[in-house]
């Protein structure tokens, strides 16, 4: 298992940017020293990571692949954190530690950006067009309340906006990406 002092001793992270950046090994640890020299070319001072499946960075550590925003938790605070990590302006490439915090599943999808498919620009308000009514409804504990019907989509917009405060939703969740 990965611990914050073999973290330390492989890489150094700017909480400022972000950045992991590979430290220098040493040459005890390579079994052919021009193996060494190689990795000391290749990689030594230089940032560590690549961008994976859903944007995410992610960095091979001793043989397995862990995302950075983890890591940053494991070098900041000495472990992994028990749930989710957050990215506050939903940019997952992002690791600054000011971006990064702890939260549970619930608490992250209370911090998303608009779906793709939403047509009305807000996250929770549709057009029930068999009614020609707007519908506004919010999702909390996995469960749907729906917020009424309105002839107004402002009106609409209101009653989401002001559950979204009632269930601590994040004030960036809905945000256009």
């Amino acid at each position: 298992m990965l611990t914050q002092k073999r973290l330390k001793q492989l890489l150094d992270y700017n909480p400022e940017t972000g950045v992991f950046t590979w430290l220098r090994r040493k040459q005890e640890s390579f079994h052919n020293p021009s193996a060494g020299k190689r990795w000391k070319t290749m990689f030594e001072g230089k940032p560590a990571g690549s961008v994976g499946w859903g944007n995410y960075v992610k960095l091979t550590v001793d043989g397995r692949y862990v995302r950075a925003h983890r890591l940053a938790f494991l070098y900041m605070e000495g472990d992994f954190p028990p749930d989710q990590v957050d990215h506050i302006n939903g940019n997952p490439k992002d690791n600054r530690w000011a971006n990064l915090r702890k939260a549970t599943p619930e608490e992250n999808s209370k911090n998303t950006k608009i779906g793709s498919t939403n047509s009305s620009g807000v996250v929770g308000v549709s057009l029930y067009a068999s009614q020609n009514k707007w519908v506004a409804s919010i999702c909390h504990k996995s469960k749907t309340i729906y917020l009424g019907y309105f002839d107004d989509f402002d009106d609409a917009v209101l009653a989401r906006k002001e559950a979204e405060k009632l269930y601590n939703y994040h004030p960036n969740h809905g945000r256009q990406m």
